[in-house]
């Protein structure tokens, strides 16, 4: 609001007086008009109690009511897991799907929003071994994790609710609901019937922490230290190692193919090597300690290799890497324990590179995804590749000299059994980015497990499309909010490996196959014996899975099965809620696919990448038509939270402090396509642009307080004209906000928003409307104009801000709407979609006439501004204006007369036309008038009447007479 003296009587309106104390109110009082809606909004006590209202009421089901009909949009929720308090990064994501489901529903759809938790895996059962201990037995584990999980869920619900999310909490979706544990496990037997799902051997990500595989999400990379080792392997065939080179013969045998790597523990297991088939190879001479040596190297790498062993050398022959192909070579170990002594051939491989090393990359099949498939693809079987390391990353017993070490314990007498065997060419420390388990925090390695996969490339039974160029197809028609989303999770399926669908835990959905005890092949029942168990899980849980005797489903031939103990990774069970939910547990209230997912940007490689995966599996389409992506929080200068460093906000103290809506305010103020500043600075920005819509609010609610929309409303065609352009420009506005919603921007309508409250009706239009609203007769034409207009403008406005500031929009609601307007609302602002403001015949060109006419009054504000800082004038009434103008300018200061001057809020004003805009100016000069004790005025005709000494004329007509006359302003 204006500073100037006519912005007082606002306050008095809120039922305060600007009036020095102890002088006697004004016997000519203005329309002073209060309302309940408390200029402080106390939102930390207030909130709970509409919380606690809205679940008396049931407000949600009173939405879905009232939305019936309409047609459906759908959010489907990522379910967070189910295991501690949440923390600010779920309080952004769920009130940003709150944002979501209201602004839809305000735009005329039904928008449901059914709230889920991810329930089974790794971080419970974690929880329950440190209560309980390791050894408890599966049924035990079971029934303890369900129970730990239910009672975090009704925590983390607790804290949800607070925030103003409304949902469907009463009857949410788990993942360890009965129904949808068995509907998961009908969606494996699809993708298995299918042709998608074969066992086999292969290098898994494993965490030896969990004792299980990873997923690809469940892998995060960090800083680590390792032996970057040169090692040699002697030559085993001289004659081809010539020939290959095109010598007759070599002028030594004595000599070494060269790898380099930073992964020591692997050589035990060595069982190839790779080159290029394109790049150059050298046969270098050298000698070591006195004798001739031959080293193989690429030979781009030669210079830097020989500088680094401390060695010189010349390179006598080259050829490139397909002439070695299959020449083996000795294992570096091969004489120091027969458990070594073997030879490792070179194999051909493209993805060989020059950018460290020696251009020879060493290969242990069952360690690698590169070298099991380069060991596969030449020949190499599954029980010939050799695989020491244990679940719990120790050596196997029988493997010389390391049995029983952890392979990084290892290292170090590897690498001196190396140097012993005259193979270690040099060894220094290396920094680098690898592999670590998200939930220990400690290194990973992949390992050859025999594990259950959803083949990427397999074509399924029917000879369809490949998952990948289904999951990739999908991609290409589905909308991304930020657009980089797309590329990078086509990136991640374009190169991903098979997905490891098995899981070596107990807390899990369990894969229920019965699994020959001989061959290892499935019972040829399995997608009949799949249904039957389902049904059981359906009533029992997948404890029924555990206390199942095979004999019940398998009669005589139970003793030639063994029941499958893997699990299935959870991102399998997440993944398919789009199946167990949206067509499952609650299929009345969703359709598929979902109109939006919206999750963190980490979700590319979680739950939308294996919600994509298994959707294309079961439905050969994506599981929703949008994906929305949101960055992470952090603290006011950039950096990551973290407890120890103190800089966490927790979303409950905040609610608790300051109010849910103040929070929400931030997440809709903030660009969350990148990352989310917050801090207590940051809040209090937040806090203050809170106080200036609110004050917004409090003024239109307790200028409408005594109008009566069905008895007191001016037709469109008789509004003053400012008040049609305050409908034109709220209906612009509303246009605007509602495209933004529509597409998820939610910063520029809170900007918007803000913006409106602070310029376009506090800087502007609410401040020219306080004389006419306090000063004109109370029913009168023009007081009831203004109202009329502020009437619609509340409507639109409480309605556009209702999705972000859910609880001062509802506060403001139950004060702003008539008794039967609120009945029909049922009693809550959520049911109300936009409004229809009337619309106004010339609303273009009054939108442009008040651009120019607010350009124009901004610049009278300046000269004002500067006459009373030089002592002119105490306030803009105290001033007389003349605006000497040119052309169109003149023509539209000269058409609104007399209501100029509420325009500019003077007491007088006057425009006078000049030839050029070079001639232009504004002249103020104080009033010598007396001043109308009522309106402030300072106006020639106060005292004109003898019974009125103290009034202006205008004020007299108000008060006793006809009223004035208002055709503008």
């Amino acid at each position: 609001m204006s500073d100037n003296e006519s912005s007082k009587p606002v306050n008095q309106a809120a039922g305060k007086s600007d009036k020095p104390k102890g002088k006697p109110a004004s016997k000519y009082p203005v329309n002073m008009t209060e309302t309940p809606f408390p200029m402080r909004g106390d939102l930390a006590k207030r909130e709970p109690q509409w919380i606690k209202s809205w679940q008396e009421k049931k407000v949600y089901e009173r939405v879905r009511k009232a939305a019936k009909g309409r047609p459906l949009f759908v959010l489907h929720d990522g379910p967070p897991y189910a295991n501690g308090d949440i923390h600010i990064g779920h309080a952004v994501n769920k009130v940003l799907k709150d944002i979501v489901v209201k602004s839809r529903n305000l735009a005329g759809f039904d928008a449901p929003y059914v709230p889920g938790w991810d329930c089974h895996g790794m971080p419970i059962e974690i929880q329950i071994e440190k209560q309980y201990g390791k050894s408890l037995p599966t049924a035990d584990v079971l029934e303890k994790s369900r129970a730990y999980a239910t009672v975090q869920i009704e925590r983390q619900k607790l804290d949800f609710i607070r925030l103003g999310v409304l949902g469907e909490w009463d009857n949410p979706y788990t993942t360890m609901n009965f129904g949808n544990e068995a509907d998961e496990l009908r969606a494996l037997g699809t993708i298995l019937e299918k042709g998608y799902v074969y066992r086999g051997l292969k290098p898994v990500n494993w965490c030896f922490d969990c004792g299980s595989a990873l997923a690809e999400a469940e892998v995060e990379y960090q800083d680590k230290r390792d032996p970057a080792i040169d090692v040699g392997f002697a030559f085993a065939e001289p004659e081809k190692i010539a020939a290959a080179f095109g010598l007759a013969s070599l002028p030594t045998e004595r000599g070494y193919c060269v790898i380099w790597t930073t992964t020591p523990w692997t050589i035990p297991a060595n069982q190839a090597m790779n080159v290029h088939p394109e790049f150059d190879y050298a046969l270098v001479q050298t000698a070591r300690n006195g004798e001739p040596l031959l080293l193989i190297l690429a030979l781009d790498l030669v210079e830097a290799c020989l500088k680094r062993y401390g060695l010189e050398g010349s390179v006598i022959a080259t050829c490139k890497g397909a002439a070695l192909s299959l020449i083996a070579f000795k294992h570096p170990l091969a004489d120091t324990d027969t458990g070594y002594d073997r030879l490792s051939p070179i194999y051909l491989a493209e993805y060989v590179t020059l950018d460290t090393g020696t251009g020879i990359v060493h290969s242990s099949p069952a360690y690698g995804i590169d070298d099991f498939l380069s060991c596969r693809a030449h020949g190499m079987k599954d029980d010939d590749m050799l695989n020491p390391v244990m679940g719990d990353g120790r050596y196997a017993s029988w493997l010389p000299f390391f049995g029983g070490l952890t392979i990084w314990e290892a290292s170090k007498p590897i690498c001196t059994k190396l140097e012993e065997a005259g193979a270690l060419f040099k060894l220094v420390m290396f920094e680098h980015s690898y592999m670590h388990c998200w939930r220990h925090k400690t290194p990973i390695i992949y390992r050859a497990t025999s594990q259950w996969f959803a083949g990427m490339d397999r074509t399924p039974k029917d000879g369809s499309a490949t998952l990948r160029e289904t999951a990739l197809a999908g991609i290409d028609a589905t909308t991304f909010y930020p657009g980089w989303g797309k590329a990078r999770l086509h990136g991640m399926i374009a190169n991903r490996p098979d997905w490891t669908l098995s899981r070596q835990r107990q807390w899990g959905v369990p894969m229920a196959f019965f699994v020959h005890k001989e061959t290892g092949e499935l019972h040829p029942r399995t997608p009949e014996l799949l249904e039957a168990i389902a049904k059981r899980v359906e009533v029992s849980g997948i404890e029924a899975w555990q206390a199942l005797d095979p004999k019940e489903l398998l009669g005589d031939e139970a003793d030639q099965y063994l029941k499958n103990k893997d699990t299935l990774d959870v991102w399998f069970d997440s993944g398919t809620t789009h199946q167990t939910v949206l067509r499952g547990s609650h299929a009345q209230t969703s359709h598929f696919p979902a109109d939006l997912y919206l999750e963190g940007s980490d979700q590319h490689r979680g739950w939308f990448h294996s919600s994509l995966l298994t959707s294309s599996m079961l439905n050969g389409c994506a599981p929703y038509k949008t994906l929305l992506t949101h960055g992470f929080v952090v603290d006011g200068e950039g950096k990551k939270m973290s407890k120890s460093v103190g800089n966490v906000v927790a979303p409950q103290k905040v609610a608790d402090s300051l109010g849910a809506d103040i929070l929400r305010l931030w997440v809709g103020s903030t660009d969350y396509s990148g990352e989310l500043s917050i801090s207590d600075e940051i809040l209090k920005r937040v806090t203050e642009s809170y106080r200036r819509i609110r004050n917004t609010l409090r003024f239109l609610l307790a200028n409408t307080s005594d109008f009566n929309a069905a008895t007191d409303a001016v037709p469109v065609a008789e509004l003053l004209e400012v008040d049609r352009y305050a409908l034109a420009r709220i209906t612009q506005l509303q246009a605007e906000i509602m495209a933004h919603y529509a597409v998820y921007e939610f910063h520029p309508v809170t900007s918007k928003l803000q913006m409106y409250c602070s310029e376009d009706l506090g800087g502007f239009y609410l401040d020219v409307l306080k004389d006419r609203l306090y000063t004109a007769g109370v029913s009168s034409a023009a007081r009831r104009s203004a109202q009329t207009a502020i009437w619609h403008i509340t409507q639109a406005l409480l309605r556009l801000m209702a999705p972000i500031l859910s609880f001062t929009a509802e506060e403001a609601w139950e004060t702003f709407a008539d008794p039967a307007a609120f009945a029909a609302s049922d009693e809550t602002i959520f049911t109300q979609t936009v409004w229809a403001v009337p619309a106004v015949a010339d609303a273009d060109p009054l939108l442009e006439r008040y651009t120019t006419l607010r350009d124009i009054r901004t610049e009278v504000s300046k000269q004002l501004e500067e006459v009373r800082i030089a002592g002119g004038i105490g306030s803009s009434l105290q001033a007389n204006v003349e605006i000497r103008a040119s052309g169109t300018k003149f023509t539209l200061l000269d058409s609104l007369g007399d209501d100029l001057r509420f325009v500019l809020i003077t007491s007088q004003a006057a425009v006078s036309e000049v030839a050029s805009a070079a001639d232009e100016a504004i002249v103020v000069t104080p009033s010598t008038a007396q001043k109308c004790e009522r309106c402030w005025h300072y106006r020639a005709d106060v005292g004109a009447d003898a019974a009125y000494p103290e009034l202006c004329g205008r004020c007299v007509a108000n008060l006793f007479g006809a009223g004035e006359t208002r055709c503008f302003a």
